[in-house]
């Protein structure tokens, strides 16, 4: 499971080390794709399969899913982490998360996900304040 808020930097060849704490998970390799809000999603290769198979056995009618896992798929970036833990983030999805030296990678349940140090910044004080605000059960079943 992915937990924690990290701080790392983007070298110069655009490679990131992942933070310590997810090297287990993602040692085996990984799949870095096109999130929401413009961040970067990273799946361990087992969980992106989880996340393929669920999402391929939606309608080929429907133009949503399709437009979906069309925009999923096309950016999404294999690749094994080197020996010091680094993967390289591609150019098109550093361009697409608005990526450059300052990095804020979270951790989110079954990804983790990389953001723009300032567009996470500007996010998480929307969405706290409306965490804190929260007066009815958002996640059926968790409190």
């Amino acid at each position: 499971m992915f937990l924690g808020t990290y701080s790392p930097k983007l070298d110069e060849k655009g490679r990131l080390i992942l933070p310590a704490k997810f090297w287990d998970e993602l040692g085996g390799g990984v799949v870095v794709a096109k999130g929401q809000e413009r961040c970067l999603y990273v799946f361990s290769e087992r969980e992106f399969e989880v996340v393929y198979e669920t999402a391929r056995k939606a309608s080929l009618t429907n133009k949503e899913a399709r437009d979906y896992f069309r925009v999923l798929l096309s950016g999404a970036h294999q690749e094994l982490p080197d020996k010091q833990h680094r993967v390289t983030i591609p150019a098109a999805l550093r361009e697409y998360a608005g990526l450059d030296r300052e990095l804020t990678v979270i951790g989110a349940g079954t990804r983790a996900e990389i953001w723009n140090t300032e567009a996470w910044n500007s996010y998480y004080a929307t969405a706290e304040s409306g965490y804190v605000d929260t007066s009815e059960e958002v996640i059926p079943g968790l409190f």
